[in-house]
């Protein structure tokens, strides 16, 4: 059974909201896995469980086209996602981006995400930031429901703070609401889920000589959506939000004055715990299972859940190392103005198995940037599989200079 008609039975059925919710992050975080894994076959598919699973969708094209590479990327107007302790380190005083990404584009046309995100450098040394993401689901229409036409959709909006520490070091916090209705009915137990979570990020920034030339290597860190859970009606248990993980690096060679090379690498891991997998081996009954669960999972408080997600995969060692995804993204860039890219991500099958190579470009002038994306899917499924993204930015100093001098 695949994630959508899971979710379309969830509905029918009327099953617990966990069930369907459930279903949901499936049918838009995960993508769906060959028939002829051994590893499915065997019971050994166990992707980490989240809520508002919109949130781990990168949302740029820029990102997008480097694997999803962003923690220690040079800083753009979308940092808000990826780093915001790079903001001080960005060219402009003030800048404003918009980006737009398709979703499940092979099924269906009216799902997508819309990213708005802003910042203004205060001063030399410190910034402040805010984005506003929106994922629609588009129309689903219920027959069991008099008919009903519902528009699930969820949101965040967050605003952040980030200072240079000294020249070449930098740190930042962020602030965000989330919320989440995907209800099927309006009862009187259903209830959209709110949460609200909080982002700390560091970077650094320095350089290297490598023969005659300055080179920049940076690293960066962000834990994102560090909060509380969320809950959607129908029951006392409440979900985990996307608590994330991600390091990163990068490296910048020029060539000469027009042409340089940039090369990054993340790392990114869920600080959730895993949902227990029931032991049919030793005959654990259904009863016995449900308490487990209960006990290791849902009454998991979120940050006792962030030290569990190190060492709880039921398979040790082994499986902590798959939960991480690794993304690989290069950068060629032309006199500052022209952008060629490239990336691969990757994560392990039995924990979604999204594996995918990324191409782009972007252009760069004085007033705005337009960058584009498309996605190359080598598992047999994947939401963004040959799908373009796009991501327009604006420079607001450059529109001040650029206006200023048509009135002069």
């Amino acid at each position: 059974m695949t994630p959508l008609r899971g979710l379309y039975k969830c509905m029918k059925l009327k099953f617990p909201y966990r069930t369907c919710v459930l279903w949901l992050c499936a049918a838009v975080a995960l993508p769906v896995l060959s028939d002829d894994g051994d590893s499915y076959k065997n019971n050994m598919f166990n992707p980490v469980r989240t809520s508002v699973a919109s949130l781990s969708i990168a949302p740029d094209a820029r990102a997008g086209a480097l694997g999803d590479v962003g923690a220690a990327t040079e800083a753009d107007v979308n940092a808000q996602y990826w780093n915001p302790a790079k903001y001080p380190f960005n060219i402009a005083r003030a800048g404003v981006g918009v980006s737009y990404t398709p979703w499940l584009r092979k099924l269906v046309n009216d799902i997508n995400l819309a990213n708005l995100a802003g910042f203004y450098r205060i001063g030399d040394y410190s910034a402040v930031s805010a984005s506003l993401r929106f994922f629609s689901l588009g129309e689903v229409f219920l027959s069991d429901m008099d008919d009903m036409t519902i528009n699930p959709y969820e949101f965040a909006v967050d605003a952040g703070y980030s200072r240079m520490l000294s020249e070449r070091f930098s740190m930042a916090v962020n602030m965000r609401f989330i919320f989440s209705d995907i209800r099927y009915d309006y009862t009187a137990e259903s209830k959209p889920g709110k949460a609200f979570a909080a982002d700390i990020a560091l970077y650094r920034l320095g350089y290297f000589m490598m023969g005659s030339r300055e080179c920049s290597f940076g690293w960066g860190l962000n834990i994102n959506n560090i909060g509380s859970k969320i809950s959607y009606g129908g029951d006392d248990n409440s979900e985990f939000i996307p608590t994330n993980l991600r390091l990163g690096m990068n490296m910048t060679v020029p060539f000469n004055e027009y042409n340089k090379f940039s090369v990054a690498v993340d790392a990114n891991k869920l600080l959730v715990p895993t949902y227990p997998k029931q032991d049919t081996e030793h005959g654990e009954s259904e009863t016995d299972y449900d308490d487990r669960v209960q006990k290791e999972y849902y009454d998991v408080s979120p940050i006792a859940g962030i030290f569990k997600s190190f060492h709880d995969a039921p398979n040790g060692f082994k499986e902590e190392m798959q939960e991480i995804q690794w993304s690989l993204g290069c950068e060629y860039t032309y006199n500052d103005r022209f952008m060629l890219r490239g990336g691969y991500h990757h994560e392990a099958a039995n924990k979604g198995n999204r594996k995918y190579f990324t191409v782009g470009a972007g252009f760069h002038m004085s007033v705005f940037t337009v960058d584009a994306a498309y996605v190359f899917s080598t598992s047999q499924t994947n939401p963004l599989d040959q799908t373009m993204r796009f991501s327009l930015g604006f420079d607001l100093d450059g529109m001040k200079d650029l206006f200023g001098k048509r009135r002069r």
